[in-house]
């Protein structure tokens, strides 16, 4: 019998106060004979950077929020169950366990045997990722590479079809593995953005979501063939497939997608490190705001104000590509947690409030974990950003695999950075899965640094 991870989902304000379970299976779906849609629509899929992440405490994703809005829509409760594997996916879907894979299941021969496509249909095929030199991507067409050093995971399909690549061209790409268990995709698309390696290749969906972070990299050379992929049913459910697709062409799924898609790959994640100037004597004009709340949760005024800088750079009206509004950039959810209407997000001191209050909410909550005051201050802003969620499953990993779990520089960083592996974040410890460590820990560094220089410069 398969194993998997029931998932209970921690919003923003359920991750301070209580765990906001999603909706579990109460009925058996209804026979084929009737072609009734279920009660309950038993769903499995994977942790990923595209398909479901938790996010600030909120499910997000793109197959997750497409089979939510197909649940709502059609009135069924939603069953989601997270597997560790594509294959674990089809064997209960095999075994009548669930109704629905929402997440790429390959249009192959192979899976035909299984599975029935149906819904959204998204083609993805290996990808070149290469620096742009003014502007321009080096390698324009796959006989470039002759010569060129590329750098891949060791034992993937990206090296094997390096390696097929290599004899089409009669030789010459110098063709460099890496250690799976050491650097992952997302890391090596980071090592090229930082000239640290010269080009890699992965799938084009993680190369696309990975250049909103990476503005500077080109990704628009294939060097596979496309592979079509979609959800999928038990072959004996055509009926449910013929539903879901009948569905998924209607004009409000549809909307849905664009906005998913210019979400996930469009919309700019980017946040440059920027010089900040401290010579006149203050940080914003809503110093008076941080003044007025960070005291009240034994913060320095000008840890609050860094980050907020780091948030919005102090714009009232910011929204995030996540939903998060205003000056310090409060998710939807956790706002109505601290009744406060998503309407009032824009408003510097509703903002500013409403942020202490989470604040000190996490602090309250993370104090067991982490005694000492100023250590746990870099676990309340680790947390702010990502959700104290996964804040928890870093200390679950620090501590087995012999980390300091009070410690966050050098030891529970290292373990949130290791939530971006599969090998990790499908470890039975961790609770929530996948995260995108390199953004927290890069914002606790830049949040401490900009506090550091403003603690020099700027009186309290």
């Amino acid at each position: 019998m398969p194993k998997y991870k029931q998932i209970s989902v921690l919003t923003a304000t359920a991750a301070i106060a209580a765990a906001a379970v999603l909706s579990s299976c109460a009925h058996s779906a209804h026979s084929g004979d009737d072609h009734r849609m279920p009660d309950t629509l038993k769903v499995a899929t994977l942790y990923s950077p595209t398909s479901y992440f938790i996010y600030r405490g909120q499910p997000m994703g793109y197959d997750y929020t497409l089979v939510d809005s197909l649940a709502k829509q059609k009135g069924m409760a939603l069953d989601l169950k997270v597997v560790k594997n594509l294959s674990e996916a089809v064997a209960m879907l095999d075994s009548g366990k669930i109704d629905l894979i929402a997440y790429d299941v390959p249009i192959t021969e192979h899976y035909r045997k299984y599975t029935i496509p149906c819904g959204p249909e998204n083609f993805t095929e290996q990808v070149l990722v290469q620096p742009k030199i003014q502007g321009k991507p080096a390698i324009t067409d796959v006989t470039g590479l002759i010569g060129r050093e590329v750098y891949v995971e060791k034992d993937s399909k990206y090296l094997r079809r390096l390696q097929n690549l290599n004899d089409e061209l009669g030789g010459g790409i110098e063709i460099h593995t890496v250690d799976q268990d050491s650097l992952i995709t997302e890391d090596l698309i980071s090592m090229v953005n930082d000239g640290k390696i010269p080009m890699t290749v992965v799938d084009s969906d993680i190369a696309r979501l990975n250049r909103t972070y990476y503005p500077g990299l080109d990704i628009d050379l294939p060097v596979s063939l496309a592979q079509r992929a979609s959800w999928a049913v038990a072959p004996d459910k055509k009926w449910l497939a013929d539903s879901i697709d009948t569905w998924f062409a209607q004009a409000s799924p549809q909307e849905t997608n664009h906005e998913l898609l210019k979400q996930l790959f469009e919309q700019s994640k980017y946040n440059p490190t920027v010089s900040f100037d401290f010579s006149k004597g203050y940080i914003s004009q809503y110093d008076n705001l941080f003044k007025k709340y960070a005291p009240g949760i034994g913060w320095d005024w000008r840890l609050m104000a860094a980050q907020a800088y780091q948030e919005s750079r102090f714009r009232p009206n910011a929204r995030s590509w996540a939903g998060a509004r205003g000056l310090m950039q409060i998710m939807p959810a956790t706002a109505r947690g601290y009744r406060t209407s998503v309407s009032q997000l824009n408003n510097p001191e509703t903002s500013v409030k409403v942020a202490s209050k989470l604040l000190d909410d996490i602090d309250r909550y993370l104090l067991k974990y982490v005694p000492n005051d100023k250590e746990r201050l870099k676990f309340v802003i680790a947390a702010y950003n990502v959700g104290i969620a996964h804040v928890y499953d870093a200390i679950a990993l620090a501590r087995k695999y012999g980390l300091d779990p009070q410690v966050w520089d050098d030891n529970v960083s290292k373990a949130i950075l290791m939530k971006m592996n599969p090998k990790y974040y499908n470890d039975p410890v961790v609770k929530y899965g996948y995260c995108r460590g390199t953004e927290t820990v890069d914002y606790v560094e830049k949040i401490t640094d900009f506090y550091e220089h403003a603690r020099r410069e700027i009186s309290a």
